[in-house]
């Protein structure tokens, strides 16, 4: 059987330059971009895909992805200090033990996306 080494999502944009800035906050670097349809982002082994979709509707968009950080408490405390708000787009929503193992935090960016983050932790 082959081994799946890594995932990317494809995710919207309305605008691939407030795209990418907003991600540069978030510490990812940009490996690739076409300002007129596309960008291409990296931070160590997490990528994402952005295409441009001038009719995306920000408050609609049901897109996102699942990253899999090796520190959550970390990323926690990285992306809580960017000021985002806690409602409406985009926010951050605050790491949380949840009942089924995983410590979650979530980040809608500007175009809607969800990206929710989560590490495994011990039961009881």
């Amino acid at each position: 059987m082959t081994m799946l080494e890594k995932l990317s999502p494809i995710l919207p944009t309305k605008d691939v330059t407030a795209c990418e800035a907003f991600w540069l906050r978030l510490g990812f670097e940009t490996i690739y971009k076409d300002e007129a349809e596309y960008l291409l982002m990296k931070r160590e082994g997490a990528e994402v895909h952005f295409w441009l979709n001038p009719a995306l509707d920000p408050l609609k968009n049901d897109a996102g992805a699942y990253l899999r950080p090796d520190d959550i408490r970390a990323l926690h405390a990285e992306w809580s200090g960017l000021g985002l708000p806690e409602a409406g787009v985009p926010r951050y929503v605050a790491l949380e033990e949840k009942p089924w193992g995983m410590a979650e935090l979530a980040l809608i960016d500007p175009d809607g996306n969800l990206i929710r983050a989560g590490q495994e932790t011990p039961l009881g």
